[in-house]
């Protein structure tokens, strides 16, 4: 998480502030309760614990982390070295453009939006009736039959949850089709849009 990364707080089953996290963290310190809120990431779905006030004063000072590729080796079989070895401009070449298409392509980006997903609705919705069959209809990636098992939930939970995997659903057959429930038209200022 970076300075400029987004939270949004829920007291209950309520969403009070959304926004960079010492924005959120100074309105929750001015509002009656606001220490009770638990915080989320809205790109993990991470619970972020800003209990003690020197916590919130780290909070408040968070500065950006940089990102230091990781070199480890690469282990790879012999008939994958040979198919490498045969592809136009060797081995390094080819893995370079595997990488960018990846990349490009959003390879991995439906597993972390359910990730994310599950792991807000286990903080927040673990004990409701319906959890484990949300579970099941997020990582199957069926968006109606998410929203199906969330009915009776309360809005602000159902909306952030789809918000979290929207990458991940397939949510057209849901209400409110082309708006993202927590960030407005369309998923216009949605973290992950970013990029």
């Amino acid at each position: 998480m970076t300075s400029s990364s987004t939270v949004t707080a829920f007291l209950r089953d309520r969403r009070i502030a959304h926004g960079v996290l010492a924005e959120v963290a100074r309105r929750l310190a001015e509002t009656p309760g606001g220490r009770l809120a638990q915080v989320f990431d809205d790109v993990s779905g991470d619970l972020i614990k800003l209990g003690r006030p020197e916590e919130r004063a780290r909070a408040l000072a968070l500065t950006a982390v940089s990102v230091s590729p990781r070199q480890e080796p690469v282990s790879l079989l012999p008939r994958h070295l040979v198919w490498l070895d045969a592809q136009p401009g060797g081995a390094s070449a080819t893995l370079r453009r595997l990488v960018e298409t990846a990349a490009r392509d959003g390879a991995g980006r439906d597993r972390q939006a359910r990730d994310a997903a599950y792991r807000f609705l286990s903080m927040m919705a673990g004990d409701r009736p319906g959890f484990e069959a949300a579970c099941r209809a997020l990582y199957a990636g069926d968006g109606p039959r998410l929203r199906a098992a969330m009915e009776g939930w309360p809005e602000d939970v159902v909306d952030y949850v789809e918000a979290l995997a929207a990458e991940g659903l397939a949510l057209s057959a849901c209400p409110g089709e082309g708006r993202d429930p927590v960030w407005g038209p369309a998923h216009m200022d949605h973290p992950r849009s970013r990029g």
